[in-house]
């Protein structure tokens, strides 16, 4: 009897390995010559550096680095990184935290303000309160201005990776007598790390890139640097030394990222349905939770829409009756959704070769393409003019031109989503579908493909957003006749013409709302209607409190 049950089960076990021929992953030599391709274009912008350098010589290469004025914008462009990504992540990971484990009052309403800033472009936030507060310059107002940008990048992965996971270990924490902090810093902290981390590498690759809001209040950057070298002076050479050194400050980010993500994946494969979590109160810290949320909005929602609003009352009518207004939103909503769809096509091999293929070759492709995004648009600009121009003449001032700047400047912005997404969707799902006789293709579109929709939806919407307030590359490389709202509010607000300006910079605020509003479902899909379960939230005395306590 022995016998015969241990032969049925090494036959069922025999059944549901994959068969002779099928890989364990579904990856083929089409994804990996697919993200080969979209790396080797993404080396383009060093290469133009490179060349320029070369050309020049190294040795006015060196002169033109080694200068006071290089150290001072080394000094500016690391504070701001260094002060402005550690105020986003906490920001970021403390507004998930409240919102998804505690018994915030108006849970559900914080967590779409926290969502918002997203719609709002750097440069129009920088706009607002510089027209409010004309005197605001320097380090401080730079990191003002960037942390209340910004840390949305941080708190939508944050909270969509909390949404998923299974409260099991945070309750199996606080039995053994954890206190709340420790099961938050001990057990949930670290099941965030791949998204903390890919958030807070875009914020400080969007810092190293920024040029409008900085050019605003005056403080100077690398890249503030670069485009003031090619637009005043049309000094190239001085402003592709500035971008070799702004490439030196990317490696050394992703370094530090790479460094701190580690191999670990997380992913729940157990039988059942995940226990929806049990909310924290917050008691006597309910009402400071609710005036730092009332003060973040305030500054980072209030603030633009009551001076743009000023400004459309101080216009009138008038001002809704420029001629390219509807043109322009037309040819920015279709730019926008192209980009964006390029962009994650693009995006798609190098995130499953990240994540299920670690290595150093996978690592290298995926790196290629942060490099690229941390550099200003003007560069990336330049290069592929100068590559069509010598090459492919007839991709010259056209719309592909400009699609594959975007795809290659904003490719980190998909990859972060598209990785968390792969990394929580098991493989062994898809090795199970292959088992039962499935090809690998038909496997991956009919199981992880699924899966990965909603991470695929909150890159797209991360692109567009991207897209539609992206400034120096579309001013270059848009064909004749094409401009965007964000190009024609920045043409008029350097114009000083900022009642003519407001209603561009509503049209975008409006245009980017819905997608703001698609990243803030996708990151909440898991979590809804979890604020109005009374039971999900802890009594005022738990027996880990206790044990704390003791």
């Amino acid at each position: 009897m022995t016998t015969t049950t241990t032969s049925r089960r090494a036959a069922g076990a025999q059944r549901l390995r994959p068969p002779r021929g099928v890989s364990r992953s579904t990856g083929s030599w089409l994804v990996i010559a697919a993200g080969v391709v979209v790396a080797a274009l993404s080396l383009l912008p060093l290469i133009f550096v490179v060349t320029t350098a070369a050309q020049i010589g190294w040795a006015e290469s060196a002169s033109l680095i080694l200068r006071p004025r290089v150290g001072e914008l080394l000094t500016n462009t690391v504070l701001l990184v260094a002060i402005t990504v550690p105020l986003c992540a906490v920001i970021g990971v403390g507004g998930a935290w409240l919102v998804e484990r505690t018994s915030l009052a108006g849970a559900g309403a914080w967590g779409a303000v926290l969502a918002m800033p997203l719609a709002i472009p750097a440069f129009v936030n920088s706009y607002a309160w510089v027209s409010a507060i004309p005197s605001l310059a320097g380090l401080g107002s730079g990191v003002l201005l960037a942390t209340l940008s910004y840390f949305p990048l941080v708190y939508l992965p944050v909270r969509a990776a909390l949404a998923r996971l299974d409260p099991a270990l945070e309750q199996a924490a606080a039995s053994l007598g954890r206190s709340p902090v420790r099961v938050f810093f001990g057990t949930v902290l670290p099941q965030l790390r791949l998204a903390l981390l890919g958030g807070a590498l875009l914020v400080g690759l969007h810092l190293l890139s920024e040029y409008g809001a900085f050019a605003l209040i005056r403080f100077d950057t690398f890249t503030t640097a670069i485009m003031d070298q090619y637009r005043s002076t049309f000094n190239g050479s001085a402003g592709s030394m500035l971008s070799g050194v702004l490439m030196l400050l990317c490696f050394a980010l992703l370094l530090l990222e790479s460094r701190a993500r580690g191999r670990a994946r997380y992913a729940r494969i157990g039988s059942g349905t995940a226990a929806p979590p049990r909310r924290i109160r917050l008691r006597g810290w309910q009402i400071p939770a609710q005036l730092a949320l009332l003060a973040l909005g305030i500054a980072a929602l209030g603030v633009p829409a009551v001076v743009i609003g000023g400004w459309l009352a101080y216009g009138g009518a008038g001002v809704w009756t420029a001629p390219d207004l509807v043109p322009t939103l037309l040819q920015t909503l279709g730019l926008a959704l192209g980009g964006g769809v390029v962009t994650v096509l693009a995006a798609f091999p190098l995130s499953w070769l990240a994540v299920r293929r670690p290595g150093a070759f996978s690592r290298l492709l995926e790196r290629t393409n942060y490099v690229t995004s941390s550099m200003p648009g003007i560069v990336l600009a330049l290069a592929l003019v100068t590559v069509s121009l010598f090459f492919v003449p007839a991709l010259y001032q056209t719309t592909a031109l400009l699609l594959i700047a975007y795809a290659l400047l904003f490719l980190p912005r998909a990859l972060v989503p598209l990785q968390a997404g792969i990394a929580q969707a098991p493989r062994s799902l898809e090795e199970a579908a292959q088992a039962l006789g499935r090809r690998p293709a038909r496997a991956f579109l009919g199981v992880t493909l699924r899966l990965v929709a909603p991470a695929t939806a909150a890159a797209l919407a991360m692109v567009f957003l991207a897209v539609a307030g992206e400034l120096t590359a579309t001013l270059l490389l848009s064909p004749i006749g094409v401009q965007t709202l964000a190009t024609r509010f920045w043409s008029l607000s350097s114009e000083i013409d900022f009642a003519g300006a407001a209603p561009y910079a509503t049209l975008l605020i409006v245009l980017s709302a819905p997608m703001t509003y698609l990243l803030f479902r996708q990151s909440a899909v898991l979590s809804t209607g979890r604020a109005a379960d009374p039971a999900a939230v802890e009594p005022e005395t738990t027996a880990s409190s206790k044990a704390e306590t003791t």
